[in-house]
């Protein structure tokens, strides 16, 4: 498994992004064996007996073809299979005579491919001109069909007319269906089966599921003789046996008498068909059997047996190179479109509801058939992967390998096919396939077999170059029992000393590889490869660490993996310096804050910069320092990491503050000393203080001087509104005039109640 996961990682990484052809092979993953090494891409075999040198392992055997020859291994002493892999069994050229039509080259070829490596051939195709045409004509009889029979009728000379115009062969049948003979699809009362006519008028011929009226003919007027003599018919469902008649008309060739030439099944109707499965609504189920069930007067019955399955007709069309035409109406176009994308070389046409478009249906589907080409493959083996690069009309090529060869748009120009087979393992046998065209009745034979097993000739034994004590066969010895080595020469001491044993004394542990992986082991001892050396290969002198691409820095030794350093120089490469020049400052070395490693300074903590001579943080690496000073003032040395510290007279405000009293400055003193200075600062208000009440007189001063300037504003306001009535009181002048709309009253009414008091007021006065 892990060798078949390696061939596929490297044929996967030499052919990502470009085509890998014959001579074009992947890098060679080497084998023990012979027979192994020739499965391996890219590899090939040197059976020369001498070719190794004492202690080198078989393996060194498979390699590439050019490094082999470069490391002295002649051609005529190489296995290398897989340059002439192609034979042409049969490769007629591509013709156009009548009795001698080729349109498929080539015909049959032998191929030998090697496991993983592709190879590819070519393969053209020309349709040839005139070639000859078997339409059979399949009609739906149904009662809704009626009109459409009386059409077709008459149109035998006009179908051979049209087809003449592509070739002067043509050959026409005719065929018809409507269901099977069971309930619910045909009714059983015995009126009604006799004459399945929805009404009394008219006269129908009993239903039936498929009738070959009509064997393929060159004699038009026997076509239109024999469909004129044909009677409507009915059923009580609307879907039909369609599927069912589309099979017999494909697999009773002898009957319908298809010739070797193209084959087109024309179906009408105007309805849909029924699938597999819906005979069990009849009790049927018996699955169709893919065979032809016609009795001796063309009648198939279709009570035996279900409707069989689409993808059971699809097959059948192709193993027989029909090529189907749907002339449906319209509104069941779509369901016959949806059929048609899963038949290949099918297509659908819209018929009038009187089928009078028919011939020039006939024509156009025709057309658009032989204008499309697939190739593709029947029966390859899984172990092969079969694709197809396409150059189609105008030199337009694929830009990518498919699953089939596809053109569209083809008349009669040359089409050129690539193919490419690639094997993923052994055939256990020569196998053969096939690759067509579909619709054409050609095919492209291939046997393919794969190149697993060397031919080193007949084994030599007791051969001298195994020292009389084994076998010789492709360059490689089988040690007889009681000797081991790679030429016989060791002598098993005991028997329960083996090759195993052997081997275990060549590694220190049974978890380590033999001889660490790079030597042989010979009769229990390693021989290293290279510069390698020690009692199991372990010590490599050029496997130590470089720097500046050299090994050891080109100061010092490599021993056993490790540098040995000189002049000084430390360090796993010995890439470390013994000078210090890099970490001198005008403040010492390391500006006294570091140690000089590999001539660059490793500061302390609390330090950075190439010299170690600034702080990383400096008001808090010394900040325990003040806190002693001003608060403790004993023992403050440790804390203050032996800097000089000095107290400042006065108020200053220096860089680092400390509460809310002292500040404080940390500095490099001239020998790298650290300096640490603090004062108290300067005295203040309480600015927070100052700032609120600040804000809020001033707020209460300007709210006053507002409010003093609205009171004057307002009592403008109301001098001047005096003035102006004051004024206006003047300018007003009263006159007394009598009102012209008041009238005196003209009529006195007294109350007599009232009259003798109002009577002596009158004399009192």
């Amino acid at each position: 498994m892990m060798k078949a996961v390696l061939i596929a990682v490297t044929v996967l990484f030499h052919c990502l992004g470009q085509r890998c052809i014959l001579g074009q092979e992947p890098l060679c993953q080497s084998h023990s064996s012979c027979s192994e090494c020739i499965r391996s891409p890219g590899c090939a075999w040197c059976t020369r007996t001498d070719f190794l040198e004492s202690g080198e392992s078989n393996e060194r055997r498979c390699d590439s073809p050019e490094s082999l020859e470069t490391r002295g291994c002649r051609k005529d002493h190489m296995i290398n299979p897989g340059k002439n892999p192609l034979n042409f069994v049969k490769n007629s050229d591509l013709s156009n005579e009548h009795d001698n039509v080729v349109q498929l080259k080539p015909q049959n070829v032998n191929i030998k491919l090697r496991v993983g490596v592709p190879y590819e051939f070519t393969v053209e195709f020309k349709r040839a001109e005139g070639y000859p045409i078997d339409l059979y004509y399949l009609m739906d009889l149904s009662y809704s069909m009626k009109d459409d029979l009386e059409q077709i009728k008459t149109l035998g000379q006009k179908i051979l007319k049209k087809l003449k115009e592509i070739t002067q062969t043509v050959r026409i049948g005719f065929g018809s269906f409507v269901d099977k003979e069971l309930l619910p699809y045909v009714s059983q009362v015995k009126a009604r089966r006799r004459n399945p006519c929805p009404n009394r008028i008219d006269t129908c011929q009993p239903a039936f599921s498929f009738k070959n009226v009509l064997p393929l003919t060159r004699d038009a007027k026997e076509f239109e003789r024999e469909v004129s003599k044909q009677d409507i018919s009915g059923n009580l469902d609307a879907p039909e046996a369609g599927l069912d008649a589309i099979m017999q008309a494909a697999v009773c060739k002898d009957e319908i008498k298809w010739g070797n030439v193209t084959r087109i099944l024309v179906y009408t109707s105007d309805d849909t068909f029924h699938m597999a499965g819906d005979g069990r609504l009849g009790g049927v189920f018996q699955p169709h059997n893919g065979q032809c069930h016609l009795n001796p007067s063309g009648y198939y019955n279709g009570k035996a047996y279900d409707y069989p399955s689409v993808g059971h007709v699809s097959r059948v069309l192709q193993d027989n190179n029909i090529q189907l035409i749907f002339a449906v109406t319209e509104d069941i176009y779509p369901a016959y479109k949806a059929l048609s994308a899963l038949i290949p070389q099918s297509v659908v046409g819209v018929l009038r509801n009187d089928s009078s478009n028919v011939v020039d249906l006939i024509s156009e589907a025709y057309g658009n058939l032989s204008s499309t080409l697939v190739l593709e493959q029947e029966g390859a083996p899984k172990e092969l992967d079969v694709s197809y690069w396409s150059t189609c009309k105008g030199n337009q090529a694929d830009i990518e390998w498919k699953e089939k060869g596809e053109c569209q748009g083809i008349k009669h120009e040359k089409i050129t096919f690539k193919v490419r087979l690639n094997a993923s393992a052994c055939l256990k046998e020569p196998q053969t396939f096939r690759i067509k065209m579909q619709g054409i009745n050609e095919e492209v034979k291939i046997m393919v077999d794969t190149e697993c097993h060397c031919n080193c000739g007949a084994p030599e034994e007791a051969s001298k170059h195994c020292n009389g004590n084994g076998t010789l066969s492709c360059g490689v010895c089988s040690c007889d029992k009681g000797n081991l080595g790679q030429r016989c020469e060791c002598v098993q001491q005991s028997d329960a000393e083996t090759i195993g044993s052997m081997l275990a004394s060549c590694r220190p542990d049974n978890n380590s590889l033999v001889c660490s992986g790079h030597g042989a082991c010979v009769c229990g001892k390693c021989v290293c490869q290279g510069q390698l050396r020690g009692n199991f290969c372990e010590c490599d002198d050029r496997s130590c660490e470089r720097h500046n691409n050299l090994i050891c820095n080109g100061k010092g030794r490599c021993l056993c993996g490790k540098c040995d350093c000189e002049g000084n120089y430390t360090g796993s490469a010995c890439e470390c310096s013994p000078s210090q020049d890099k970490c001198m400052n005008d403040k010492g070395l390391c500006s006294g804050q570091g140690k000089c490693i590999c001539n660059h300074c490793q500061c302390k903590e609390g330090f950075k910069d190439d010299h170690c001579s600034a702080f990383i943080n400096a008001c808090t690496l010394l900040k325990d320092c003040v806190t002693c000073h001003v608060e403790e003032g004993n023992d403050c040395a440790v804390r203050c990491l032996n800097a000089t510290v000095s107290r400042l007279e006065g108020y200053h405000e220096l860089h680092c503050t400390y509460g809310e009293t002292m500040s404080y400055d940390v500095e490099l003193g001239i020998n790298g000393a650290i300096v640490l200075q603090y004062a108290d600062l300067p005295r203040s208000v309480d600015k927070t203080t100052l700032i609120i009440g600040t804000s809020v007189s001033s707020i209460i001063f300007i709210g006053i001087i507002i409010i003093i300037i609205y009171r004057c504003l307002l009592e403008l306001y109301d001098i001047r509104e005096y003035q102006n009535f004051v004024k206006a009181q003047k300018q007003t002048e009263w006159k007394e005039v009598q009102n012209p709309l008041f009238k005196g009253a003209t009529t006195t009414v007294y109350n007599p109640l009232h009259v003798n008091e109002d009577i002596e007021k009158e004399h009192s006065e």
